[in-house]
């Protein structure tokens, strides 16, 4: 059969033994994120072919089509698409292999039909018609998507992995000669890394059985290799990670064994007697690695500790990989060995991103308003936005278990874009009540800061609820200095955006961060405001920052004030302006509103 055939077909092989989300968690996940079945399951597999979800969506929804009209499960022309770019015909003069890709859809098809008893229509999957408007209102109700159409997705991939997997039989039993592919052909690339793969799983698996040692998953990964790559360029990205396998051919023995997973992210397994034997090794490893043409490379290192050598290869890994993540964000120590509360901090990412687009569509994320006062006028002057998520089975969900994850998974933008809907429905609200002197702040993630997008979607905020732009406040968290940031918080700026610098204090970048943009009011860290305190010299900085922000004739607030010592000194050295537990905590914005009334009403 022709290459490009093989290279699709060996692509999901890789991805099935990739170590990453299963097919099945990724479909399921993105069908609790409310895609269709067909962009759910084709979505699953995009990786396997080098195409994103946005593309995988496109993609999908086309192929989709008789679904929405209440035929053909979208499993079924999902499924079929993944096999036409695994298994299907390029070549119209080919007939052999059109045959033979014709063959599996069939195969498909026929046992899909059996393991569903039957029902390949959505209609009789759901029990109801989603082309019927009202109808489709009983299936939203009743929430039959998320109770019925897993199983057509299980089925589905379970089908698809089984055919794929022998398929990748046929093509380990065929006469393939590596050395007749030319060495620029990708195709050579990906049968190399399944025999790799194939040959590292088979001698893990040898060792475990054979040793009469412990054995030790290692799993390694480079902190930050995405920004390597952007400064240096791919290229020297690749060399870092050829250096890395060189070294580990030098320094592993002979029953040591190691692979290269994905992109920056090495395995080794070991026999050992005692733990520090594993941190021994790691320590070694990393004195030989952790630089390269002078370039300083920090590696993060997860280990698992084989407890049950009975325990699929799988588990163990993702034991080791657990481990990995916990130490990237861990800032006294690289070397983390796995624990089993990093199955619990799993177990809620896993719920976090299963649940999060519910959260939007059912409104369980709501808008808390903190107020900011004057000190002076013992007065509301503002509010800042926050979001918290109201589960109907978990009950409140704090910011600081779920804020972390979307802003990896990139879903903060969403968030962000429900919360600055919040509250300009909010200032409308105000303004109709004729209280149009309280504007609110709401958070700017930096991922908006890097995008075309934000601009666009806040102008037309504005432009919906016939709000003022000065109404709408923006704040954006001090980092580092990023001179496209820097661009685009000038974009705002002269669209008539009123900036705000969060976190004042906080790094060591803010001054220069406040020559580069052009921000209207700086907010003091909490922290920078606690350690300036308990010192006279402290005291006199921050009375120079106050008096700095005067003839930059920017506005000051000062974040989590607590105490009426606080108070006392802010008011005595000229900060007005002031947000915090002392005044007021969140509060859902019924109470801010209520609070606001109250004010008006004097």
């Amino acid at each position: 059969m022709a290459g490009m055939e093989y290279q699709a077909g060996l692509g999901l092989w890789i991805q099935k033994w990739g170590y990453s989300m299963t097919h099945k968690e990724k479909a399921n996940q993105l069908l609790n994120q409310q895609y269709h079945c067909s962009q759910a399951l084709f979505g699953a597999f995009a990786e396997d072919f080098g195409m994103d979800l946005k593309t995988a969506f496109k993609v999908s929804t086309c192929f989709g089509a008789g679904m929405r009209q209440g035929g053909t499960c979208g499993c079924i022309t999902a499924s079929l698409l993944v096999l036409g770019m695994a298994l299907g015909f390029y070549d119209s003069q080919d007939r052999e292999l059109e045959v033979y890709g014709n063959k599996r859809t069939d195969e498909f098809i026929r046992r899909f039909t059996e393991q569903m008893n039957g029902m390949v229509d959505c209609r009789d999957i759901l029990g109801q018609d989603i082309s019927i408007p009202v109808e489709m209102a009983v299936i939203r109700k009743e929430g039959l998507i998320l109770q019925k159409c897993p199983k057509a997705l299980n089925i589905s991939i379970d089908i698809l992995e089984d055919m794929l997997a022998d398929h990748m039989k046929e093509v380990a039993e065929s006469s393939i000669n590596l050395e007749d592919i030319p060495e620029n052909d990708e195709m050579q690339s990906v049968l190399k890394s399944i025999s790799k793969l194939r040959r590292f799983r088979r001698n893990v698996n040898n060792l475990l059985l054979a040793s009469s040692k412990e054995v030790g998953f290692i799993q390694f990964d480079i902190r930050k290799f995405k920004i390597v790559n952007d400064l240096y360029g791919e290229n020297f990205g690749d060399q870092i990670l050829d250096f890395i396998k060189r070294q580990l051919q030098e320094i592993c023995l002979e029953d040591q064994y190691f692979i290269n997973l994905r992109s920056d992210v090495f395995m080794v397994v070991t026999e050992y007697g005692r733990e520090e034997e594993l941190v021994a090794f790691i320590e070694k490893l990393d004195a030989r690695i952790n630089s390269y043409k002078d370039v300083k490379l920090q590696l993060s290192y997860g280990v698992y500790t084989v407890e049950d050598k009975k325990m699929e290869l799988r588990q163990m890994e993702d034991r080791a990989a657990m481990a990995r993540k916990a130490a990237k964000g861990n800032i006294l120590t690289n070397i983390l060995f796995y624990k089993e509360q990093f199955k619990e901090s799993l177990y809620n990412r896993k719920f976090i991103e299963e649940n999060m687009q519910a959260a939007i569509t059912e409104r369980q994320f709501m808008m808390y308003l903190q107020p900011k006062y004057s000190i002076a006028k013992n007065e509301i002057i503002g509010a800042e936005a926050l979001v918290r998520w109201r589960h109907p089975q978990r009950g409140m969900i704090y910011p600081n278990e779920f804020i972390p994850i979307i802003e990896e998974n990139g879903f903060i933008k969403k968030v962000d874009y429900y919360i600055w809907e919040e509250a300009c429905r909010f200032i409308r609200k105000c303004k109709d009540a004729r209280m149009e002197s309280c504007p609110v702040s709401v958070n700017v993630s930096r991922v908006h800061l890097r995008d075309n997008e934000c601009v666009k979607v806040l102008s037309d905020m504005i432009e919906e609820y016939q709000i003022s732009k000065g109404l709408l406040e923006l704040e954006i968290t001090e980092t580092a200095d990023d001179q496209q940031v820097s661009l685009k918080a000038l974009e705002l700026k002269e669209e008539g955006f009123k900036l705000l610098m969060d976190d004042f204090g906080s790094g060591y970048s803010s001054l220069n961060i406040l020559l580069e943009t052009p921000f209207d009011v700086i907010k003091l860290d909490k922290k920078f405001m606690e350690n300036m305190m308990v010192s006279g010299k402290g005291r006199l900085i921050l009375e120079q920052v106050v008096s700095m922000a005067n003839k930059l004739e920017l506005g000051l607030l000062a974040e989590g004030v607590e105490t009426k010592e606080q108070i006392e000194l802010l008011q005595s050295i000229g900060c007005d302006q002031v947000q915090g537990y002392y005044y007021a905590k969140p509060m859902p914005e019924e109470e801010f509103y209520a609070l606001l009334e109250k004010q008006y009403a004097k």
